[in-house]
């Protein structure tokens, strides 16, 4: 069973407002809303953003208060670390490496944040979501990588089985096959960025139309 840790030093933007000017929004339709999110993330360096579905949002959120922690296995060429995912009720994840964690979790510190802004849930029908990286441990494309992850393990179904596995059943939690099972992905999205065969890459999460996007060319 994990500790909960609670005095977490926030880095990224606690508000919308902290990011950009909502009133200016009100026009628009969600799906202008969406791409100009996507485009002021992509033009940044160590952020990256989301666009989900009001409905979806709330899934994820929800669960998350409910399973507060997941882990997220980061592979590189001598092999893989952990990182582990802590949800701060009501909108922020933190993300440690586990280890770290485990050792003190008073002291681990983040490694990236990821905060959800449901300012425009009731208006518009969105909530936008942003990842920061904040600690040089991590790379971009990783954080990118883990973010994807952390919202689909909430968000999917058949993904939240192994959230809930390891949050109420954690003894029965296959901690082997879940690695396994992510390297072959982390393997295959690989090659297929090598071979350019992914311009735009569909969520891992929701079933969601114009809400839910990801960010182009990671």
């Amino acid at each position: 069973m994990m500790t909960k840790r609670s005095n977490f030093s926030y880095a990224g933007p606690k508000k919308l407002t902290d990011v950009l000017k909502v009133e200016l929004l009100e026009e628009k339709s969600s799906t202008d809303i969406t791409d100009l999110w996507m485009t002021f993330h992509e033009e940044k360096d160590n952020v990256h953003g989301w666009a989900l579905e009001s409905d979806e949002a709330k899934t994820v959120l929800t669960r998350a208060a409910q399973c507060p922690f997941f882990i997220h296995p980061v592979f590189r060429e001598d092999g893989y670390f952990m990182v582990l995912s802590q949800f701060q009720p009501p909108h922020h994840f933190f993300l440690a490496l586990l280890e770290d964690y485990r050792l003190d979790p008073s002291r681990a510190q983040p490694l990236m944040t990821v905060a959800t802004f449901d300012d425009l849930s009731e208006s518009k029908g969105l909530t936008l979501v942003r990842c920061d990286v904040i600690n040089r441990g991590i790379q971009d494309d990783e954080a990118f990588k883990i973010c994807r992850g952390l919202l689909a393990g909430y968000a999917n179904d058949d993904d939240f089985r192994n959230v809930h596995v390891f949050n109420k059943a954690p003894d029965a939690f296959d901690v082997d096959d879940y690695v396994s099972v992510k390297q072959r992905k982390w393997k295959e999205e690989a090659l297929n960025i090598m071979e350019g065969e992914i311009v735009e890459e569909e969520p891992e999460f929701g079933g969601a139309g114009e809400g839910t996007t990801v960010k182009k060319g990671v």
